[in-house]
């Protein structure tokens, strides 16, 4: 019945079901050589609704334990490790060589990554080496070509095609649930060979740890601006998260006056973060900010100007001095 169907079908018609028989995405994992990250989980979502089959390349130094936890989620066809020093740290030289053979051997329609520091490095190198123009934190997939995405800060959304054989992107996490962990049961198989690159070669990392959630995966997140007044005064938030088991942020105002450090930043520059909570404290709310948070499933904010912009894309807003009603509302937590 198809057969005979698409024989009655437009041309047009019957590319677009063969575009979409052979659909085939390369999803390159996010993690850090021990566990697979959450946002990979949001990326298969993502290569799930493009449709066709879904293959994850795991890249990094004694990553066979990712490469195993990737077969098992759901969705996931078939799983490529590539377990070798040369992507440790996954530079962005070494990286796109990899992702080249692995496009030469199995031809995919599609290369995902998560939309992360690491990923905007080597994606559009990826695009230069394969003619192909990639678009960056795509936040909906309408068919295999077509594909929405925020410009200018987030206040407007493009809805974009490609036309290039091969489609690349980085998918903003926060616009798609995550596949679930198990139920998948993928093979896993050696990624092709490639050289190294020979340009670049990793020296040190300085990672600063926190007994909090990680800010990009956070549930809860108490964020700070530039009402806080002083890097000193961030301590009424850390005592507040420590209730609430939540990860602190800040503004990109509070970042730029020296309060806390950028990797605390959320906004546009920033990270991107759709937690459960959202508590905004002393923020204003630039374009810029709401940018990397108003996707939050409830935005609470407390700030004295009745005029911030954040009280418009707040659930709830306080109109207080903070220093009077963030110790208040700790107190009754």
């Amino acid at each position: 019945m198809l057969a005979r169907s698409l024989a009655r079908a437009s041309p047009a018609l019957r590319a677009s079901v063969s575009t979409a028989r052979n659909a085939s995405t390369l999803v390159i994992a996010d993690h850090d050589n021990s566990s697979l990250g959450a946002g990979t989980l949001h990326a298969v979502t993502a290569a799930m609704n493009i449709g066709g089959d879904v293959t994850v390349l795991v890249a990094g130094g004694g990553c066979g334990g990712v490469a195993d936890e990737a077969a098992s989620v759901a969705g996931v066809t078939k799983v490529l490790c590539a377990d070798d020093g040369a992507y440790e740290k996954q530079n962005a030289e070494n990286m796109t060589n990899l992702i080249k053979a692995a496009q030469e051997a199995g031809g995919y329609s599609h290369i995902l990554a998560p939309s992360s520091n690491t990923s905007k490095n080597y994606i559009p190198r990826l695009g230069a080496v394969l003619d192909s123009a990639p678009i960056s934190d795509v936040m909906e997939i309408i068919d295999e070509e077509t594909f929405v995405n925020p410009m200018y800060a987030g206040n407007s959304l493009a809805t974009v095609k490609l036309n290039d054989a091969t489609k690349i992107m980085t998918v903003r996490t926060t616009a798609f649930e995550k596949a679930a962990t198990e139920g998948g049961s993928a093979a896993v198989e050696a990624a092709p060979t490639a050289a190294d690159a020979g340009k670049s070669t990793f020296v040190s990392e300085a990672v600063s740890t926190s007994d909090r959630p990680d800010l990009g995966a956070a549930s809860i997140v108490v964020a700070g601006g530039r009402g806080l007044k002083s890097g000193d005064n961030f301590a009424m938030l850390d005592s507040l998260a420590d209730k609430l088991g939540a990860a602190v942020g800040a503004s990109r105002a509070a970042v730029d006056a020296g309060f806390c450090p950028n990797d605390m930043q959320v906004g546009q520059t920033g990270k991107v973060v759709a937690p459960d909570l959202y508590i905004a404290v002393g923020i204003s709310g630039a374009i810029q900010h709401l940018a990397g948070m108003k996707d939050s499933k409830t935005i609470v904010c407390i700030n004295k100007d009745e005029e911030a912009p954040i009280f418009q894309v707040s659930d709830y807003g306080l109109v207080d001095d903070l220093f009077t009603a963030v110790p208040d509302l700790e107190s009754k937590i």
